[in-house]
């Protein structure tokens, strides 16, 4: 979970390869017009995003009856994440926290995605960041990839 540019996707890629796991990324799943919204500087609403996180969830879980799954999702808010859980039961979710400052550098820097940096403050409007009651393993985005990935599944594998 995380905004865009926190480094999800890259760190979901890695441990997926560490787990071997299926990637799903999250973008790939949403319609053409949520794209097209967000290529205009237009933040999602909830009604957008709600059978995006559907679609995702399914297919996640149709994976998942084979092997395991590893998707990258903003899911910003605990309604988006709980949402996921309900199709995804005993889902683990990781945070890769980056502060604003880093994640625009990022945003900046990348080519032909679709989400435009106009909507980092968005992004970060809607962000409702874990609570300990909710069950997330949070790690620093300012570590190398590698470095959250070594970490993620440390505390996975419990080694």
């Amino acid at each position: 979970m995380g905004t865009a540019g926190s480094g999800k996707s890259t760190l979901g890629e890695l441990l997926a390869d560490g787990l071997g796991a299926t990637f799903l990324e999250g973008d790939s799943f949403h319609p053409k017009e949520n794209v097209d919204h967000m290529a205009k500087g237009l933040p999602l609403t909830d009604e957008m995003r709600w059978p995006w996180l559907d679609r995702l969830g399914s297919a996640a879980a149709e994976v998942r009856e084979t092997g395991p799954v590893v998707l990258a999702c903003s899911a910003l808010k605990r309604v988006y994440r709980d949402r996921l859980r309900d199709n995804l039961p005993g889902l683990v979710t990781v945070y890769p926290e980056a502060p604003k400052e880093l994640v625009a550098e990022r945003m900046g820097n990348r080519k032909g995605h679709f989400m435009p940096l106009s909507l980092l403050d968005s992004q970060f409007a809607t962000l409702e960041v874990p609570g300990g009651d909710e069950d997330v393993l949070v790690v620093s985005a300012r570590q190398t990839p590698p470095e959250m990935a070594d970490e993620v599944l440390a505390r996975l594998l419990g080694s």
